[in-house]
């Protein structure tokens, strides 16, 4: 969670391949801390470039909560959000489309980290609701002190469409207290995936008040 006062700034940009390559960034996300359990988050439009359409993706508004009283060492949020149709033609669902994830995380040891997410979306494909379900699990291990990798599956199960089975390495290097450089990797698993990608990521963090 992002502290109370807090603006948080992640950015990035991915190369990925499936039946031709396919660009999109500035992949960011603000988000700001309301209170210590409560964040409000805004995805800023995506720029996809690609060699059948490209042009902006659309927006989306959502927040995250924190869930409390929980045990302790077990950390559980939920994420409601709306995107709006402000996208190029090509890129845009035309839709208002919501979704709903319930990111997890379990602290196993000093240096390892279990996690996961469970999500629902709502795409408008064609005119239609693809109702879409998401599951992620991933280990995560603490190298040195601002350095970890994880290794992470992610499974999408569209109503219409093949499931989507991805492979998914990453590690993260923290510059100092409120910068982080990310750089990633992953392989689809099945034919509807894609066939692999890249990105890179930096987020940076402003404390804009005092808690």
């Amino acid at each position: 969670m992002v502290p109370n006062g807090a603006l948080q700034v992640e950015n990035g940009i991915q190369l990925a391949t499936a039946g031709g390559q396919r660009f999109d960034g500035p992949e960011s996300l603000v988000v700001f801390g309301l209170t210590d359990a409560t964040e409000l988050r805004f995805t800023v439009p995506d720029y996809n470039f690609a060699s059948f359409a490209s042009g902006f993706g659309d927006l989306a508004l959502g927040v995250k909560q924190q869930i409390e009283h929980i045990p302790s060492g077990f950390d559980a949020s939920l994420i409601l959000s709306l995107s709006f149709p402000t996208g190029a033609p090509a890129e845009s669902s035309h839709g208002y489309d919501p979704s709903l994830q319930l990111p997890w995380s379990q602290k196993l040891s000093e240096n390892w980290t279990a996690a996961g997410m469970l999500s629902l979306y709502w795409p408008t494909q064609s005119g239609v609701r693809n109702l879409t379900g998401e599951s992620t699990f991933l280990f995560d291990r603490q190298l040195t002190g601002p350095w970890d990798a994880f290794v992470e599956y992610a499974g999408d199960f569209p109503e219409r469409g093949g499931p989507r089975h991805l492979l998914h390495f990453g590690t993260s290097y923290k510059l100092g207290l409120n910068q982080q450089l990310d750089l990633h990797v992953g392989v689809g698993l099945s034919r509807a995936a894609v066939d692999h990608f890249i990105g890179v990521g930096y987020s940076l963090r402003f404390q804009t008040r005092k808690k």
